[in-house]
């Protein structure tokens, strides 16, 4: 494969250091290494407030220069909506060939007078760039919406280490069944498994309230992460017996948390869940999924009825409909996963970098 020179500037630290997660409520520290294996350098952000959360969280005025001194021939943006991207986008005009990635969607998304005018302005955004990476195919119908031509598109998918998961998922399911049985979970249980914030948008209390009307006696949900919404769901829960909740668990430890669940479930709407890479690694462990038509990966990671379900965001009924269809068939559920792990395949980082390259390339013909 066609190997490029690569250097990453980092707009701010966090994640590479230890820092409160405001989705998690608590101070994280990730126990993988983030910062190996490839050039990069910091640029200081000098912002009053810093964070991913507002405009002015991300200001970096030495960014410019930084690149400017590497001598890049393309560069490649990962954001648009902070005030530093803004300003390098101002000054780096018509030097080289600017390529963004993002994972936007409109799954969700009401077309009110504000969204229509937040288009428009994005779009403008969007015409200073010459190639735009998409992740997936809702992804890639937000950029055509926002005036990219075909040929500017190239596909980049989502995805997550699969190899690591690979190769981590015989122990795991073997730990898994030692966790399960420290846990509660009843021996022979079907396990629905939730794994990650506690936040309105993950929508964690619609998964609750349609297990809770599922009723099924040999099935088990097992919630894990923290935020916000923690105490909300174990008042919702009630003491209910088949409810298991753990708290937030470091990426070491996420193969075993997949394996522990037989089926898993990703809820989210309102078209903030961009994506959903919880369901690439459930799917590198095997795991059937369920998630809403909100969740970006829907269209793109689950075939209905052969690795999983997908229902309308919000409706709690269909949702339990999804769980009940899902656990009456144990050995199909098997079957649905062993095509969840075929499937993400095609979604790892060999296929990403491919489509990068193959963007590389078409400036290089282009420029």
């Amino acid at each position: 494969m066609e190997t490029i020179s690569l250097r990453v500037f980092y707009l701010w630290n966090r994640g590479a250091t230890e820092g409160h997660d405001p989705g998690f409520q608590q101070n994280i520290q990730w126990d993988v290494p983030l910062l190996e294996g490839y050039d990069h350098e910091f640029v200081d952000n000098s912002s009053n407030d810093p964070g991913t959360h507002h405009f002015w969280g991300i200001y970096n005025p030495n960014l410019i220069e930084q690149v400017q001194n590497w001598k890049p021939d393309t560069v490649l943006l990962l954001a648009y909506n902070y005030a530093s991207i803004y300003l390098f986008l101002y000054q780096w005009r018509h030097r080289t060939p600017v390529i963004f990635r993002g994972d936007s969607h409109r799954l969700g998304i009401s077309s009110n007078w504000r969204n229509r005018l937040k288009r428009l302005l994005i779009s403008t955004v969007f015409h200073q760039f010459d190639i735009c990476l998409y992740v997936g195919s809702a992804n890639k119908e937000y950029f055509l919406e926002h005036g990219l031509l075909p040929r500017q598109l190239f596909f980049c998918p989502h995805s997550v280490d699969n190899k690591r998961f690979f190769e981590a998922s015989d122990r795991a399911i073997e730990d898994a069944l030692v966790w399960r049985k420290s846990l509660g979970i009843p021996t022979g249980d079907s396990v629905i498994l939730y794994a990650g914030k506690f936040e309105q948008k993950k929508r964690p209390t619609d998964l609750l309230e349609a297990f809770l009307q599922l009723n099924w006696p040999e099935a088990s949900l097992l919630l894990v992460g923290a935020g916000l919404l923690e105490e909300t769901l174990k008042t919702q829960a009630n003491g209910h017996p088949k409810v298991f909740f753990a708290p937030f668990q470091n990426q070491s430890f996420m193969p075993r948390i997949y394996a522990a669940g037989d089926l898993f479930v990703l809820p989210s709407g309102g078209g903030y869940e961009t994506w959903g890479l919880a369901v690439n690694e459930a799917m590198c462990m095997s795991r059937p999924i369920i998630v809403s038509d909100q969740v970006g990966c829907a269209a793109d990671l689950v075939e209905p009825n052969e690795n999983g379900l997908i229902f309308p965001a919000g409706d709690v009924d269909a949702l339990a409909q999804c769980l009940q269809e899902a656990l009456c068939d144990p050995h199909r559920l098997k079957q649905w996963g062993n095509l969840s792990r075929q499937r993400i395949h095609s979604y790892s980082y060999e296929q990403a970098s491919a489509g990068l390259l193959k963007a590389l390339s078409s400036i290089s013909s282009h420029f």
